[in-house]
């Protein structure tokens, strides 16, 4: 069977710039209730992570991140250039269980982390010196909030050289790890949950849709559309799939 291909424009995500301050995601966190699901990292805790990060940067030297997921299409964050990357030693996966978000505690969604082996192809995006610190605690009130994933330096080879990044791989100790987890919980997850910021569908279908505009071609992630897509026909409106 031919693949199907995302129709239309991308869907739109529930999260916006004007949501990642402190106090927004403090009163997200307290409107929802958050805190019953998993920890949330305090404010100098989330601090020292990132400061311990970017300590490598020398004064006045600008930030390239490394986006893979929602990055590539809703940074939320300031670049001055981007670049079509490739990084070795972590791939694209599913690996993170979400209650929230585009989930429920009752059939939580699925989230994409980098996982260790293989390659991922992405986005480099530079953000200019004087903009590191602002855009930075942007991006970590947003990628760090429950210590799910840990920041880490990756090589993303661009068409253009090498340059060091920062990105974000999954935290195998945390609760919220879905390791192991089978492919057809994989692709019910992804074609049932949904929560305060959509459904998980969609995020996997703004994904393959960017890297289909970009000439990303990634086998895995579009096979798994095309189960997901199929499944979530086959299952009626309001259904939960079981």
């Amino acid at each position: 069977m031919a693949r199907r291909r995302p129709i239309g424009k991308p869907i739109r995500d529930g999260l916006t710039r004007a949501d990642i301050t402190v106090e927004g995601i403090r009163q997200r966190v307290r409107d929802q209730g958050f805190e019953k699901f998993f920890p949330f990292l305090d404010d100098d805790e989330r601090e020292r992570r990132r400061q311990e990060t970017l300590a490598r940067l020398r004064p006045g030297e600008g930030l390239w991140v490394f986006g893979y997921g929602s990055l590539m299409w809703n940074p939320a964050f300031e670049s001055t250039e981007i670049r079509s990357g490739l990084v070795h030693g972590y791939h694209r996966q599913f690996c993170l269980w979400t209650p929230i978000g585009r989930g429920t505690p009752e059939c939580p969604g699925l989230m994409l982390a980098l996982e260790r082996g293989g390659a991922c192809r992405g986005l480099a995006m530079h953000i200019a010196p004087e903009k590191v610190e602002n855009e930075s605690r942007v991006i970590w009130l947003r990628e760090m909030l429950s210590g799910a994933y840990h920041a880490v330096w990756v090589t993303v080879r661009t068409d253009r050289g090498k340059v060091p990044a920062v990105t974000f791989v999954i935290n195998r100790e945390h609760q919220q790890y879905a390791g192991g987890v089978s492919r057809d919980d994989t692709v019910k997850a992804l074609a049932t949950a949904a929560g305060q910021l959509g459904r998980a569908r969609d995020y996997l279908h703004n994904l393959v849709l960017h890297l289909d505009e970009l000439g990303l071609r990634d086998g895995p992630m579009h096979r798994l559309y095309d189960e997901v897509e199929r499944y979530a026909d086959a299952v009626p409106d309001g259904a939960d799939g079981s």
